[in-house]
């Protein structure tokens, strides 16, 4: 009964997932196809499984009552229930507890270090700042990808980084920025500040998921908006100005910076993530 129980658990969250949306919080949606599978699949087997409960339902409860309280059988039940807890605990946490949008906190928990520009941490996959997808690709097959989108971008004066194309031109800005100096950029973010910038600089960033959530990270740039602004954190800015690089000590690389000409304060979208497109 309760294996029935978590089929259809399972079963109802995913189709709840999508119902309300939220599943977008969790996979990049060119993903969305493999979750669909997964409630026929699901919901086959919990058809199949009420048919077997119905069916062995009364020789089951037959042989519990030669059983008796055997230790063996005792130890065989604790395993049962500590395993099925480990399935039914996804299930009410995602039924009942709400989707929570990532922000600036979880920036600050994490701390601001950027792991990508870390050379020691060679398999770090806690991405912040830039997109890298390398991790994906053999390394001839990454660079003439990198190659492509450069190809497409350089030769436009002006870009704008769209929910569709965010993290795909972001990735070719940050790859080869000197190839983008001088152009104009326009994005839209909330703001991060940071103690190792002036007050009138932040960092805008976007959520952004490559596969799932697991890869997630906050993407974005550094932002230099006029003198006397303070924008504060989770402020959202859509935002327009030439691109620029600056040494950041903190991380003791080269990055761009945006040098805004034009903004204006915004609301949060709809959808505050954005996802890699392939």
């Amino acid at each position: 009964m309760v294996r029935l129980f978590i089929l259809l658990g399972l079963t109802f969250l995913f189709m709840h997932l999508h119902a309300s949306g939220n599943i977008s919080k969790y996979i990049n949606m060119e993903y969305s196809y493999v979750s669909q599978i997964a409630i026929y699949i699901l919901a086959i087997f919990t058809l199949m499984g009420s048919y077997l409960y119905l069916k062995e339902g009364d020789q089951e409860e037959c042989e519990e009552c030669h059983r008796g309280h055997d230790h063996s059988h005792e130890n065989k039940v604790w395993k049962k229930t500590l395993t099925y807890s480990l399935f039914l605990i996804p299930i009410f946490t995602g039924l009942f507890l709400p989707v929570a949008t990532m922000d600036s906190n979880i920036v600050e928990k994490k701390g601001f270090h950027f792991p990508v520009y870390d050379d020691t941490d060679e398999y770090s996959q806690h991405q912040f700042l830039q997109p890298d997808t390398s991790l994906y690709y053999g390394k001839d097959d990454y660079l003439t990808l990198m190659d492509q989108s450069l190809k497409s971008l350089v030769e436009h004066n002006s870009l704008h980084l769209t929910d569709e194309n965010y993290l795909t031109d972001l990735e070719a800005i940050y790859y080869s920025p000197g190839k983008f100096t001088g152009k104009q950029i326009t994005l839209t973010g909330f703001s991060y500040n940071s103690e190792d910038v002036a007050k009138n600089q932040v960092f805008l960033f976007r959520f952004g998921i490559i596969h799932c959530v697991a890869d997630s990270g906050a993407f974005g740039m550094l932002i230099e908006f006029p003198e006397g602004m303070n924008p504060k954190n989770d402020e959202w800015y859509s935002v327009t100005g030439e691109l620029e690089t600056i040494y950041y000590q903190p991380f003791k690389k080269t990055i761009p910076i945006l040098k805004v000409s034009s903004y204006n304060k915004t609301v949060e979208p709809k959808d505050p993530y954005v996802y890699r497109q392939y």
